[in-house]
């Protein structure tokens, strides 16, 4: 798995864990191990323009996905998973840390990153949440990705609660 994070935000994030997350959230969802993956960590102004240019929305947002290939997990066990460009996301730590502060269990900056991180993928992965049915599989796959990347890690205490919308 190729994935790359560029922090460009001028705020010190753990790049080590979105990468990690990033890479565990692929591998539990099947994406072929050559595919590649972006991540682009950006300032508050940085993600309002994007915010505005892409989704005709002002303010800055927490995460943004950005799909190249279109690439979707392998449906059938036996399937062999497609390779490619997954695409690239966004993350603005500025909005992260406001969201992981208002959230009902309160978390850091960074373990909002995390989350984000996997929302990302799995809207590069072609999941949405703009309908109940759809929201509650993926936030549903959402945590369980990222409880399984907390467990597997050894962290304690509960796991964030999704902030994102």
């Amino acid at each position: 798995m190729s994935i790359d994070v560029n922090n460009e935000s001028g705020t010190e994030v753990d790049e080590r864990s979105i990468l990690d997350v990033a890479r565990y959230a692929l591998a539990r969802m099947r994406i072929h191990p050559l595919s590649e993956l972006s991540v682009i960590v950006v300032d508050a102004e940085a993600m309002e323009q994007l915010h505005l240019q892409w989704m005709d929305l002002p303010g800055p947002t927490d995460v943004m996905s950005f799909p190249m290939d279109e690439l979707r997990p392998p449906v059938k066990d036996d399937e062999e998973p497609p390779q490619g460009l997954l695409g690239d996301i966004v993350l603005c730590p500025e909005v992260a840390k406001q969201q992981g502060e208002q959230a009902p269990t309160g978390h850091s900056m960074d373990e909002e990153l995390q989350l984000l991180t996997v929302h990302g993928v799995l809207h590069l992965l072609g999941y949405d949440h703009e309908e109940p049915d759809e929201k509650a599989e993926m936030f549903g796959l959402q945590a369980a990705i990222v409880d399984g990347w907390r467990a597997e890690k050894g962290f304690t205490g509960p796991s964030p609660a999704p902030t994102v919308s």
